[in-house]
């Protein structure tokens, strides 16, 4: 965009906010009319969690969700839109076009929950021709520099990274534009006001549109309302309400959070209007997987982390005044794959030559508010610890789809495939694949194609985690990224921040890191561990591949599951990827301690 271009799209939203402010003061309210001819501001509004049939505009007689309601109402509802089945695959394929295993992610947790650097994103493209762009709530694709918001195209990013926060209220697991911080209220207000507060500042600006990127993360469990002393009763009146309408305690509290959310909705569509910008503003809603509620699922089969319906469906409704009809409904498949085509479309963002997408712009059937045919194919496929073509896949066409949904331990195998009308059999109730083996075949052989395709020459394991990077005064080895050995040693998931490695206590039991040191030198490390008082006194080697070592002694803590750090000495880490080491040398107790971090701050060349 020119200079000349931006300082009259400048003085435009100069003039605009003058008017609305004159028009305040005489008490007129001012009606916005949207502006084909500029770049739209995009809104992206996504859930965790929350399933295809948990809106009343989707069907469901026990929820309140006006908001998400008016956003369908007021514009197009695409009936069958596509997430992953779980949420870092969706939140990768929003934000590269791509299918999940394209980027390198293959987890949730483990590491594996991280977008490789050579993805090109959407915010960044959309950064280049001229929008301020903001990311609000869950990222959950990369914690360690290089893999954050602001490293991939986010001017402003106030949000957590892992895969769901402990405490909603008072949250402490969240950071701003790097940095770990502490917020006051709840995290779905906290979310929203920052949007907003970014969505204001950009336009008083007016130099820019902007891309916001809203990202709740409820939802997801642990499913909590107000907990604190002054704001419990506001909580426990929500829930009381589905409470009354006689649904049990899990369930009221999903849709509790469903309408604690939709009421934040309601606060930033009127944020939009107070702006003047609801007509230049197109606004998607949507969650990141199948849903988790199970009260009313509308006949629909299965649910997150499955590859039926319910567990990769989601609700979407797009809203844009002028441009998007109010009241469409398009019965095409889509994709969250479509997300960065179509933003660059309307932006006019000229793609990369060589980029590869699976995505296709979904303009055409935005503008028309209605459309039966998209892509010919949609792909799904899960597995928490290494990516396979057969334990949890599925693809569909228009009409028929495919699919294997095997356990943890059953063996795959095709006499298990089921193969589903969807067309006449939305529910999938009906296993026609003995009727159409042809069909079976067929779509079998394209799932294979494509798996082949989007594998093929990519690793799947955690990255190397970077130590020492100048942006970062200290970085955290946390336990899930170790590989660990030994009888006695097990893993403990706890929310992330509080996960352990445990039980270890005899000679030669290790975990491992891998990690890439940025800047070589000595630096300073720090334990973070729980030790009963009985077991104390154990010793725990940490050495770095042809680096160096410290040897520290396990002091005692008022518990096991009371976490204290401790200083461990130095150790001389040399420039490049080397392992990280930790081993036990000795444990006089049940077991050496548990291990919550390691921590390690560059202290000299």
């Amino acid at each position: 965009m020119s200079s000349d271009s931006l300082s009259l799209r400048k003085f435009r939203k100069i003039l605009k906010f003058a008017l609305i402010l004159l028009f305040s003061a005489w008490g007129i309210p001012l009606v916005p009319v949207a502006n084909s001819a500029e770049k739209p501001n995009l809104l992206f509004i996504m859930t965790d969690d929350q399933g295809y049939w948990d809106t009343g505009a989707t069907g469901n007689p026990h929820i309140d969700t006006p908001h998400m309601d008016r956003i369908a109402a007021e514009g197009t509802q695409f009936r069958r839109y596509y997430a992953a089945p779980v949420c870092s695959p969706t939140r990768a394929g929003v934000m590269s076009g791509r299918y999940y295993l394209r980027t390198g992610l293959y987890n949730t947790r483990f590491g594996g929950d991280t977008m490789g650097l050579g993805e090109t994103t959407v915010a960044q493209l959309l950064k280049m021709a001229g929008y301020r762009t903001g990311l609000f709530g869950k990222w959950h694709l990369g914690k360690y520099p290089g893999y954050q918001p602001r490293d991939r195209g986010f001017d402003e990013f106030f949000g957590s990274y892992h895969g769901h926060i402990e405490r909603y209220e008072f949250p402490d697991q969240v950071y701003h534009n790097g940095k770990p911080v502490e917020a006051r209220g709840y995290v779905s207000e906290l979310f929203a006001d920052a949007a907003m507060d970014f969505m204001e500042a950009t336009e008083r600006a007016g130099d820019a549109p902007f891309f916001c990127a809203l990202m709740f993360n409820a939802p997801h469990s642990p499913w909590l309302l107000d907990t604190s002393h002054a704001h419990q009763p506001e909580g426990d009146e929500l829930l009381g309400k589905y409470l009354g309408r006689g649904l049990p305690m899990r369930e009221a509290r999903i849709y509790a959070l469903i309408e604690r959310v939709d009421r934040n909705i309601g606060r930033v569509l009127a944020k939009l209007d107070e702006l003047g910008v609801a007509g230049d503003t197109l606004v998607v809603f949507t969650s990141d997987n199948g849903g988790v509620s199970k009260y009313w699922k509308g006949d629909m089969n299965g649910n997150k982390a499955s590859v039926y319906e319910g567990g990769v469906r989601a609700p979407c409704f797009v809203r844009w005044p002028g441009t998007v009809p109010a009241g469409g409904v398009v019965d095409a498949q889509v994709s969250h794959v479509d997300w960065l085509p179509t933003f660059c479309g309307l932006a006019g963002v000229r793609l990369p030559d060589d980029l590869v997408l699976d995505g296709k712009s979904l303009v055409p059937l935005l503008k028309a508010g209605r459309g039966d045919t998209h892509h010919e194919f949609v792909y799904h496929t899960w597995d928490r610890y290494s990516p396979n073509p057969d334990r949890r896949w599925s693809i569909s066409g228009q009409q028929w789809k495919l699919l294997g949904q095997f356990g943890e331990t059953g063996a795959p195998s095709p006499s298990g495939w089921k193969l589903f009308d969807l067309e006449n059999d939305p529910g999938e109730t009906k296993n026609l694949a003995p009727k159409h083996p042809e069909t079976v075949e067929e779509l079998r052989g394209e799932f294979e194609r494509w798996f082949a395709e989007v594998t093929d020459g990519v690793v799947y394991e955690p990255i190397a985690i970077p130590v020492g990077d100048p942006r970062e005064e200290s970085v955290e080895l946390e336990p899930s990224w170790a590989k660990w050995s030994g009888k006695n040693t097990r893993y403990t998931f706890d929310g992330y921040d509080w996960d352990t490695l445990d039980g270890w206590r005899e000679p030669g039991e290790k975990a491992e890191w891998k990690i890439d040191v940025v800047q070589p030198g000595r630096y300073a490390v720090t334990l973070s561990y729980g030790c009963r008082p009985v077991d104390a006194g154990g010793g725990l080697r940490l050495s770095a591949g042809n680096g160096g070592a410290v040897e520290h002694t396990i002091r005692a803590t008022a518990t096991a599951e009371q976490f204290e750090t401790f200083e461990a000495g130095e150790i001389e880490l040399p420039k490049g990827k080397t392992t990280l080491t930790a081993e036990v040398l000795s444990a006089p107790g049940a077991e050496l301690a548990r291990l919550n971090a390691v921590r390690l701050r560059r202290i000299a060349p």
